[in-house]
């Protein structure tokens, strides 16, 4: 009997696994056949225009607002994850997990709309580079704080233990014992954080707005571009360069967030199997 269940759940997996791997094929087969052929030069040189033109606009903003948003989510969430694991009674350390928990399930429209009435409309930012940043910063701000914490939390107690007894006071061990242990964790948390901005649309409606033109280092009242638009957007047109647009900007999404999957986890595996081998 036992021996029947285990090759019930093996098969059921591995049939779980095939299905997985043909559903993906077939989503990077179908946007890659649309969208390669539409990857021309002109696009990273030339901005929107109506529904035709490049992508450099969105491009530039895409990467504008992932980035300044991951900084922020960085700090607040790997900052929260050294107070829990380091620093918070009991009782508070669980309060704040349980609220990361239940943002988690807020949904990033919701996120928007909120950051709409409190920035756009109640401080008159308007719609902004800094208001959309922000809005992904909170929309991504759990997997970024969530992982750390859990990378912090396996840091064996011997290695902190001897750090004490070597007389390091607690900031040293932090720095010197905790973080370069847990790197890879806090590493992968950063890497699914830039693949969940990357794919975002919903919160960055209501807060960046929408621009033709190349975006600005302006934190407020300057409308950003970004790529998700362009596929929501110019899908949905009945005219064939608008869904060329659509296609490429699809396609240079998923070769972004494949570009950093593979070098983030090649760095992590890297640094981890070294943190293993050093004595």
């Amino acid at each position: 009997m036992r021996t029947f269940a285990s090759r019930f759940w093996w098969s059921a997996s591995s049939a779980s696994l095939g299905l997985i791997i043909i559903v993906l094929t077939a989503i990077f087969a179908f946007v890659l056949a649309h969208g390669v052929p539409a990857l021309r030069p002109q696009l990273f040189t030339t901005v929107t225009s109506g529904l035709a033109g490049g992508l450099a606009n969105a491009i530039a903003g895409t990467l504008m607002l992932v980035s300044i948003g991951l900084v922020l989510a960085a700090l607040v969430g790997i900052g929260t994850a050294l107070w829990v694991v380091e620093y918070a009674p009991a009782w508070a350390a669980r309060l704040v997990r349980y609220m990361i928990d239940v943002l988690v399930g807020v949904p990033s429209i919701v996120i928007g709309y909120f950051l709409y009435v409190a920035l756009v409309e109640g401080l008159g930012w308007g719609f902004s580079l800094i208001a959309g940043a922000i809005a992904l910063a909170i929309f991504v701000l759990p997997y970024v704080e969530r992982s750390a914490d859990v990378a912090l939390s396996s840091v064996p107690p011997a290695l902190r233990e001897a750090s004490v007894a070597m007389g390091a006071r607690q900031a040293v061990t932090i720095f010197s014992i905790d973080l370069p242990y847990a790197m890879p964790g806090i590493l992968t948390g950063l890497l699914v954080a830039i693949g969940i901005g990357l794919g975002e649309t919903a919160p960055l409606i209501y807060t960046a707005g929408w621009s033709n033109y190349m975006p600005t280092l302006a934190p407020t009242h300057s409308p950003v571009g970004y790529l998700t638009y362009v596929v929501w957007t110019y899908i949905s047109q009945p005219f064939a360069p608008s869904h060329a647009l659509a296609y490429a900007a699809a396609t240079l999404l998923m070769i972004f967030i494949f570009a950093t999957n593979l070098i983030a986890r090649s760095f992590v595996e890297y640094r981890f199997s070294r943190h293993r081998r050093s004595p």
